[in-house]
């Protein structure tokens, strides 16, 4: 189903060729004053330039041809030469009765399906999710499900920290405090030998005891880089071990990520590119491209136009190791040979904005995919507390993802512990779903790219824009359609309009496609959030202004029955995109 602003371009493009003019010029947007006109379109002010006639005078010849279509109520002319569109009734009623029946809720579907591959997630085995976490898990959540939803194959990937250093580290202390276990014998064999069961309480300590000890004892550094090469060049009991960390670290991501309804396709790392390494240096090499410098190897990645110096990639360090930007180059040429995709996003923090930059360059320049693949860098912002720096504990350290959840399903357990709708077997499911709803809500409302403060009070909140508020929406609904006896198939078409309220949120309705348009081309959820948050206040306007169970005219009871369905149609859809489940009642 397309946008009902391209519906209304191509009707207004044809009114403009019929009187003379380049069709191209008859664009419709969505008015920016709604008091006075539902759409408009600013095309006579470009013909004017072309055609030597004023803005008004072609506008007034456009609204002549528009006028004996009967999709709109009024066509005026607006001066200096502004076309102002408003729907008729029937037009509002035929458009939302159709995304009623639409299998994709009025989402307008790719005319050419791509192949993405989104990079995000990215957490570090043998680590602890912790709050830092959260914005790329929830924001590429979303950002894959609205590609998915207009027809793109998408395919995300968690892109895991499961090579380096950290991994060193723990192999380090753990042999430190387990001298005796097999895998760290020089004659382990795999066929044989096995390694002691690990918890992820014992990862948890260990990995930031090391981390800390590292920075002050440089013995201890240099036996944990020791051990990273030994692992990475395929020492037996360290991958055993090394299989081990990720068996177990791996399957506790997974519990956290499914309580945030955060899935991926991939549970590929760094370690399932570190194949394709030889073949990127090699790639580099015949190309010309390797520089040394100080001892490493490097690509000068910068351009004519740069504005500000641009530091070469260092794809190899003086000791011979590999660095993130190795990995990241050698993981596209794994993502190209795997999947041949059309485009490829990363959503991470602002702070690595430069990295990727150097990353994109080097790829382009050194043909690792074809020159039509976009690689695009989808930056967020950061979560900060009150006192505007990046969210911490009381106690001052960094809350783990998992008390996290706890945290914000303890917030709704006490905001639900007054309904009388939820029953006690379903407490604990609906609390953690309503406390998911607040904290994804309250991140994805906001410009991804823009820094926002964690409040969880405001989150929780039954008015404003927070999830919250829109699953209460959605139970709302649910109990006038179970009152009513309307059940999910029993869709009542829309066949009136009889209220200044129902033909806003009419409005509202058949602007979602629009929305839904503008959120996956700037890769955005916050405009489905508002989007969603708008649709909801102006069914809770229609709400109150009218009387829908005790209407006493059948057909108009009916037509707002089938309304309401709608709405709730939309919402859930529209929570759905954002990764958010919804509740029954609460």
């Amino acid at each position: 189903m397309k946008a009902i602003t391209q519906t209304l371009s191509e009707i207004v493009s044809q009114a403009f060729a019929q009187a003379g003019y380049d069709p191209s010029l008859g664009a419709v947007n969505i008015s920016d004053r709604l008091d006075l006109c539902q759409f408009q379109c600013n095309g006579a002010f470009s013909a004017a330039k072309t055609y030597h006639k004023a803005p008004f005078v072609i506008a007034g010849q456009v609204a002549e041809i528009l006028q004996e279509n009967d999709i709109f109520s009024r066509v005026e002319v607006a001066k200096p030469g502004f076309l102002n569109l408003t729907m008729s009734d029937r037009f509002l009623l035929d458009q939302a009765n159709a995304i009623a029946a639409d299998p994709h809720t009025g989402i307008p579907q790719a005319e050419r399906p791509a192949t993405i591959v989104l990079d995000y997630g990215g957490p570090n085995v043998a680590k602890p999710l912790h709050i830092g976490h959260l914005r790329s898990a929830i924001i590429g959540e979303s950002i894959k499900r609205i590609a998915r939803a207009a027809g793109h194959r998408v395919i995300g990937d968690i892109h895991l920290g499961d090579w380096g250093l950290q991994i060193g580290l723990v192999i380090t202390e753990l042999q430190q405090r387990h001298p005796d276990w097999r895998c760290f014998a020089a004659d382990f064999d795999p066929a044989v030998d096995t390694v002691p069961s690990l918890d992820v309480a014992l990862l948890n300590e260990v990995y930031p005891y090391a981390s800390k000890k590292s920075k002050t004892d440089e013995a201890y550094a240099q036996q944990a880089h020791q051990a990273t090469y030994e692992l990475q060049n395929g020492r037996p009991g360290y991958l055993a071990l090394w299989k081990a960390i990720l068996q177990t670290s791996i399957a506790d991501m997974k519990g956290n990520y499914e309580k945030l309804g955060v899935t991926f396709d991939l549970w590929y790392g760094e370690s399932n590119a570190d194949r394709y390494v030889p073949q990127l240096m090699d790639t580099l090499e015949k190309k010309g491209l390797l520089e040394e410098s100080d001892g490493a190897l490097v690509v000068d990645v910068s351009l004519p136009d740069d504005k500000a110096p641009m530091p070469p990639v260092i794809v190899r360090k003086s000791d011979h190791s590999s660095i993130y930007a190795t990995t990241d180059l050698a993981t596209i040429i794994q993502r190209e040979e795997d999947f041949h995709p059309d485009k490829i996003w990363y959503v991470v923090d602002n702070r690595q904005g430069l990295h990727f930059t150097q990353v994109f360059r080097c790829a382009k320049k050194a043909g690792l995919v074809p020159p039509s693949t976009e690689l695009e860098f989808l930056g967020f912002g950061t979560m900060n507390g009150a006192d505007g720096k990046p969210y911490k504990t009381r106690e001052g350290g960094i809350m783990k993802l998992e008390d996290m959840i706890n945290t914000v399903t303890a917030g709704a357990q006490a905001k639900l512990e007054s309904s009388s709708f939820v029953d006690e077997s379903d407490y604990q499911d609906i609390a953690r779903k309503v406390g998911v709803a607040a904290i994804k809500f309250g991140d994805l409302i906001n410009q991804r790219s823009k820094d926002y403060v964690f409040d969880l009070n405001k989150f929780f909140s039954f008015e404003g824009k927070t999830g919250t508020y829109l699953l209460y929406t959605v139970t709302r609904i649910n109990s006038i359609l179970r009152k009513a006896g309307i059940t999910d198939g029993q869709m009542h078409p829309l066949t009136g309009v009889y209220t200044d309220s129902e033909r806003d949120l009419l409005l509202k309705i058949l602007m979602g496609g629009d929305v839904f348009s503008r959120a996956l081309a700037e890769k955005a959820p916050n405009y489905l959030c508002e989007s969603a948050y708008q649709l909801a206040i102006s069914f809770s306007k229609f709400y109150h202004d009218n009387r829908i169970i005790d209407e006493p005219d059948e057909a108009k009871r009916q037509s707002w029955l089938g309304l309401i369905h709608l709405v709730r149609q939309v919402l859930l859809k529209q929570l759905d995109l954002l990764g958010i489940e919804a509740v029954e009642h609460m």
